[in-house]
């Protein structure tokens, strides 16, 4: 897999947007024949990038959007030029979700996506919440696992997951199952060879990359907000749906 770097800062948005997706498109190439053949999503995270970049790439023909807080992604999502100018947006939310803050990310415009649902009492939440709202399709979410075992990670441990899936299936009408998350291990030694957590030639069918596409961010100006929301430092971030 490669290095994110920071590309989009010299040479914008555009051309970072292209060179990603060649990028994921070549590795998709190299996958086994025997794996389906699924398009990765391309999930551009936007957080603490202003509006108008969000506008630029959707304007280059991105469509999905990843955000870790709450907060931000609510105002950024109701933003008028955003809401304007990006009728097709796909917001996804792929931060540490604290059961206070569901009805509010509930009421983000356009949300698509939770990718962080970590428990059963969570997935209850969500699936009331969503449920009051009226939506006519159903929220989609993806079960976050705590693959590497690391404890500054959310996630379940791999030994749960069947039973959350099947609880969200049976007991969450609300809700659409789409596939599993998970964050790899961030110190991987790469003289050991690549971090297969990274390797979406194995099958991950949604790519989540941020910096590479918007420049490095500048949590200088960012307010502190969803103090507990887990900051995913991994510059690639890879996962599993359907």
């Amino acid at each position: 897999m490669w290095r994110a770097g920071s590309m989009s800062a010299e040479l914008g948005v555009a051309f970072a947007l292209l060179a990603v997706n060649e990028r994921v498109q070549q590795a998709v190439a190299r996958r086994p024949r025997d794996l389906p053949a699924i398009q990765p999503r391309l999930v551009a995270v936007s957080k603490t990038k202003p509006a108008d970049m969000v506008i630029e790439a959707y304007s280059h023909g991105q469509r999905s959007f990843g955000e870790n807080y709450v907060q931000e992604l609510l105002e950024k999502a109701s933003n008028p030029k955003i809401l304007s100018s990006c009728p097709e947006i796909k917001w996804h939310f792929i931060g540490h979700l604290q059961k206070q803050n569901v009805n509010k990310l509930m009421a983000v415009p356009n949300l698509f996506m939770l990718e962080t649902v970590d428990s059963m009492k969570l997935a209850d939440k969500v699936n009331s919440s969503w449920q009051k709202k009226g939506s006519s399709e159903r929220l989609k979410v993806m079960v976050q696992i705590n693959t590497s075992g690391e404890e500054s990670k959310h996630g379940l441990l791999p030994s749960e997951t069947v039973a959350m899936v099947e609880h969200i299936n049976t007991k969450c009408p609300s809700l659409e199952f789409v596939g599993l998350m998970t964050i790899g291990s961030f110190g991987h030694d790469l003289s050991q060879g690549p971090n297969p957590d990274f390797q979406i030639e194995v099958g991950s069918t949604n790519v989540r990359i941020g910096s590479t596409i918007f420049g490095e961010r500048d949590y200088s100006k960012k307010p502190a907000l969803d103090k507990s929301a887990a900051d995913l430092k991994a510059p690639i971030e890879v996962t599993q749906a359907h």
